[in-house]
């Protein structure tokens, strides 16, 4: 039965039970993604630039362009040079994290590996502890929330995912974003490069920098299946009824191979990070990827 044809009041009902039923995988699905962020969090070097702050890095020999003021006279009486005081970069930035919620995101192709709605989940709440332990600030593109620092931020953004466990569009919301903020999106991005673009290249003209976190289940990149397959789509695509998989097995990689190349050079051309991740890997390598991706963008930890 079409949504719109059901009763507001059964509507309603069904909303809350769908709800009831995301949150109640919350607490577990916060405990992982604090314990992906730790073990990440564990293996890396704070990352030091200069900046405004108030916490000192170094002194350096003075340059011909350098204030006077920036001179540190105490330290320049020690020796026949004049040395410049630089403190730590300590200005937050902002990251808006999103993740896609529409059906094709609950594929799995084993029982034994997560839907890519749940990796994808994961990898943005353990992005948010390790913004969060950075002193960053961060929320939920489309949400309407301000971006915030600290616990409360992010609890509030896990209760925002459970609220919004399902989505209708697979591509972010257009938002006029502050320019230097930073965009992370986690989805299958199965839609025609063509849109994806249009979307990116629109947060990358007012300056916004991003990585696009492109989740993958394995079958999806290899199509291992064999025989006489009936395929259904998640989304209203219909059925499509294949008599021996193997033989559409090798046009099927090239076109996979070349969509994933496509959002690989758009992301490029504007300036953005291209992550692809399969479910059957470690989301702490992904994590360490996306680290890595905003370190130039991100206090250190």
């Amino acid at each position: 039965m079409p949504q719109d044809a059901i009763p507001a009041p059964e509507r309603q009902l069904r909303l809350q039970h769908e709800a009831e039923r995301a949150s109640g995988r919350l607490p577990p699905l916060q405990i992982l993604a604090d314990r992906v962020a730790a073990t990440v969090a564990q293996g890396v070097h704070g990352r030091r630039r200069v900046g405004q702050g108030e916490t000192f890095w170094q002194f350096r020999r003075y340059r011909a362009g350098d204030s006077l003021t920036a001179i540190d006279w105490r330290q320049s009486a020690k020796s026949r040079h004049y040395f410049v005081r630089e403190n730590e970069w300590e200005a937050a930035q902002t990251a808006w994290l999103w993740r896609d919620a529409t059906p094709s995101m609950q594929y799995s192709s084993d029982p034994q590996l997560p839907t890519k709605a749940t990796r994808a989940d994961l990898l943005l709440l353990a992005t948010a502890s390790l913004l969060m332990r950075a002193g960053e600030r961060f929320t939920l593109l489309g949400s309407g929330a301000p971006a915030a620092t600290g616990r409360r931020a992010y609890d509030r953004l896990a209760e925002l995912i459970a609220r919004n466990a399902a989505g209708d569009s697979d591509l972010p919301p257009f938002e006029p974003l502050p320019r230097y903020s930073q965009a992370i999106l986690f989805g299958d991005f199965l839609s025609e490069p063509e849109t994806v673009n249009d979307r990116i290249a629109a947060l990358a003209s007012r300056g916004v920098g991003g990585l696009l976190v492109h989740i993958v289940d394995p079958a999806e990149r290899t199509l291992p299946f064999r025989g006489r397959i009936r395929f259904e789509g998640f989304e209203e695509e219909g059925n499509t009824l294949l008599g021996r998989v193997e033989t559409s097995r090798d046009e099927y990689r090239q076109r996979f191979d070349r969509h994933c190349a496509s959002l690989q050079e758009l992301t490029r051309r504007a300036g953005w990070v291209y992550l692809q991740h399969e479910t059957d890997r470690s989301p702490e390598s992904a994590l360490l990827t996306i680290f890595a991706a905003l370190a130039p963008n991100t206090q250190r930890i």
